[in-house]
């Protein structure tokens, strides 16, 4: 069995390029589907997939430098978790049993083959908040739904430039609508739980008041980028303000950041080190 390294660990020269990490995400999803497993790409990758005719943009960003991709991370249901197991061995990964055993049915992390990581998220992306897969896969592919895409990046409580300049890319490629239809969906976000859980909410909102900072001092955007951004990400926030919040939403804003209001994520690379 190979040994498991991070991608950080790895030198440039043996380092897989873009065109593997894309190759390798989209076959895996085409290939299980033709098993009847419901696999999809998530993260940075599958804002890039969606994304195509603002590629350019998203390479001036330059998001992560010379690497691009770090790893690819899919979405999948847990009634899919055995099958998938097998299916990734069969691509040539493994995985490591103490981390599978620590999380347990959420997640799985394959590694040792065409690229050097592959997680699977089951059923929910538990965070910083959580977003719930439930029948949501099949609303678009080979990724997540755009709003999954983008909630994805804004439970981050300590978002970061990376996140950021993927959400930008997001949000300068797709309009705001109420369907899936290549469109961020705002029926979507509000079925989320936004409206429920106000820490959700508050993250949620502060990310996208970040992403409205960057894009002033952005060099990379030009007006018209951060017009259009600016607009969308307004529309965002203007819709989740306007609609009715829950009890317990409200009892909780009273409470505000006195209280801790998401879940710590713990850092698996150290987990991974032990093992």
């Amino acid at each position: 069995m190979s040994k498991f390294r991070l991608p950080t660990e790895i030198p440039l020269e043996e380092y897989p390029p873009p065109s593997t990490f894309i190759e390798e995400a989209t076959s895996s999803v085409k290939e299980a589907a033709e098993e009847g497993i419901i696999l999809r790409i998530m993260g940075g990758l599958g804002i890039y997939l969606h994304a195509q005719e603002f590629k350019q943009l998203w390479e001036k960003l330059s998001r992560l430098g010379e690497r691009v991709f770090t790893d690819i991370d899919f979405a999948s249901y847990g009634k899919f978790r055995n099958k998938l197991q097998d299916f990734f061995t069969k691509r040539g990964y493994n995985i490591d049993k103490r981390l599978q055993m620590y999380y347990g049915t959420m997640r799985h992390i394959y590694f040792g083959a065409k690229v050097p990581m592959v997680e699977v998220f089951f059923d929910k992306l538990r965070m910083n908040h959580t977003i719930s897969f439930s029948k949501r896969l099949e609303a678009d592919s080979p990724t997540l739904p755009l709003t999954e895409l983008l909630l994805q990046k804004l439970q981050i409580v300590k978002i970061n430039e990376k996140d950021i300049k993927d959400a930008i890319v997001l949000l300068r490629a797709h309009d705001i609508g109420k369907t899936d239809n290549a469109t961020i969906n705002l029926n979507a976000l509000v079925q989320a739980g936004l409206l429920s859980d106000w820490g959700f909410y508050y993250t949620a909102t502060n990310n996208l008041k970040k992403i409205i900072e960057f894009i002033l001092t952005c060099a990379v955007l030009n007006e018209n980028d951060r017009k259009v951004i600016d607009d969308r990400v307004n529309e965002i926030i203007r819709h989740l303000e306007e609609q009715p919040k829950s009890l317990g939403w409200k009892l909780r804003a009273s409470v505000g950041t006195k209280k801790k209001w998401y879940n710590d994520v713990e850092d698996w690379t150290r987990l991974s080190a032990k093992t």
